[in-house]
């Protein structure tokens, strides 16, 4: 199938930043930018289910490749026609290419121009990943966005690692777009930009990986340790160099605050495994900050989490009683705290939207981060 499905329209730019407001269109439907994409890592968000993820306003979600190649594996994977119709989502999704997952091993055994061999975090099993079978997972997947295999630079790194691994990088993603050209089965794929935080190399980088023609160009390597004025830095000096006719995807990053950092600084889509991860230990988002609703502060309260929510928490029970609930370590209190955490960042990011069409968008920014980032800044 080569019928292509994938496209992308920016719809305005903002007069106050690099920001703009745009669509994509996916064979599965309609995706408003700027957007941040829940991760559902092995399949699932954590805790939630896809309904519940659909209510939250999600219209995308991420699956993360290799995860998904040890298990369930993509034999598994095709019997049921796909991770779609595995769990039952129906909107758009993305795959990482792996990766990250990969070059984060403690047990990373061999790095060569052809691929990567390593062991199973599960069994120890050694195992070999390369572009092209990075392509064939994602295809069996079944992803709108497919990403290409990318060699992930750790931080610090100095500036010949951060070179090679560039390097290796341009070369792999020309092999995963050979392997998968342009439409093939209506899944888009998107190039990653890498080079750490040397400005000359990502330069280079952009340069290289845009010549080779992709659907969109990510950023990767930021997020992974590094000062965050640093990242803020790196994309002041790279993003005027990013093709303006593409979706432009910063991997990884998605804090309430990093939403602004890099919608202003021109970025489309973010994704962040935070929200439910500080979820699960009681950490939650509100216009003042996060709040631990494991404190005794709020045995007594009788508040919701954010009276401004329309999440199921927020609209139903107390601070009180999800304090209750992480105390009695019910399973209850998982969920609700992270339904509410992704309730946020998708409403957060929709006012966002619309304060770029309107005009708005530094005011906004003012007035979320001085209340947001006053509790923040004392933690």
């Amino acid at each position: 199938m080569n019928e292509r499905f994938f496209s992308f329209t920016v719809e305005s730019e903002s007069s106050e930043c690099w920001g703009r407001v745009g669509t994509i269109r996916t064979r599965r439907g309609e995706i408003r930018t700027p957007v941040f994409m829940p991760v559902g890592t092995c399949g699932s968000v954590k805790t939630l289910s896809p309904e519940e993820v659909r209510t939250a306003g999600a219209t995308i979600i991420l699956g993360n490749t290799y995860h998904l190649w040890l298990r369930p594996g993509t034999e598994i994977l095709e019997h049921f026609g796909g991770l779609h119709a595995f769990m039952k989502w129906d909107r758009p999704m993305l795959t990482d290419s792996g990766g990250f997952q990969v070059f984060s091993l403690k047990k990373l055994n061999k790095i060569t121009d052809e691929g990567v061999q390593f062991a199973s975090h599960l069994d120890g099993a050694k195992l070999w990943l390369t572009p092209e079978e990075s392509m064939r997972i994602q295809r069996s997947i079944g992803a709108e966005i497919m990403m290409v295999f990318d060699e992930c630079c750790p931080w610090p790194a100095d500036e010949k690692l951060a070179r090679e691994a560039m390097e290796r990088s341009a070369r792999w993603a020309k092999r995963c777009r050979e392997d998968h050209p342009s439409g093939r089965n209506g899944q888009a794929l998107f190039g990653i930009v890498q080079g750490s935080t040397y400005l000359h190399l990502r330069k280079e980088s952009i340069a290289r990986t845009a010549e080779i023609g992709f659907d969109g160009l990510a950023v990767g390597g930021l997020s992974v340790g590094e000062p965050k004025a640093l990242m803020i830095d790196t994309l002041d000096g790279m993003m005027p160099g990013m093709p303006k006719d593409l979706p432009r995807y910063l991997m990884g990053v998605g804090s309430p605050e990093d939403l602004f950092y890099g919608v202003e600084r021109g970025i489309d889509m973010f994704d962040c495994v935070m929200p439910t991860r500080i979820a699960r230990h009681g950490a939650v988002f509100t216009p003042t900050g996060r709040i631990d609703l494991t404190g005794l502060a709020w045995q007594r309260s009788d508040e919701p989490i954010d009276p401004t929510c329309d999440c199921q928490a927020c609209r139903t029970f107390s601070r009180g009683y999800l304090r209750h609930l992480f105390k009695a370590k019910e399973i209850l209190a998982l969920r609700m705290a992270s339904l509410h955490n992704i309730t946020f960042m998708i409403t957060l990011m929709g006012r966002i939207r619309a304060a770029l069409a309107d005009g708005t968008f530094q005011r906004l920014k003012s007035e979320f981060l001085a209340s947001y980032m006053a509790r923040e800044e004392k933690r």
